[in-house]
């Protein structure tokens, strides 16, 4: 198992890829939902005005 987790050498290299891969696939969830949230916030508060 500790030989895994090594990677003959290039653990750090390969467990760092993961890492931002792993960030870079999450802020593409995370970003579009905070947006969309926003924008109906927005939305939200237009129609309340008044406004169209």
């Amino acid at each position: 198992m500790s030989e895994f987790l090594h990677m003959g050498g290039y653990a750090f290299y390969v467990w760092t890829s993961y890492g931002i891969a792993t960030l870079v696939m999450a802020f593409g969830v995370v970003k579009p939902l905070l947006q969309h949230t926003q924008l109906l916030r927005q939305l939200q508060l237009k129609r309340k005005r008044g406004l169209r």
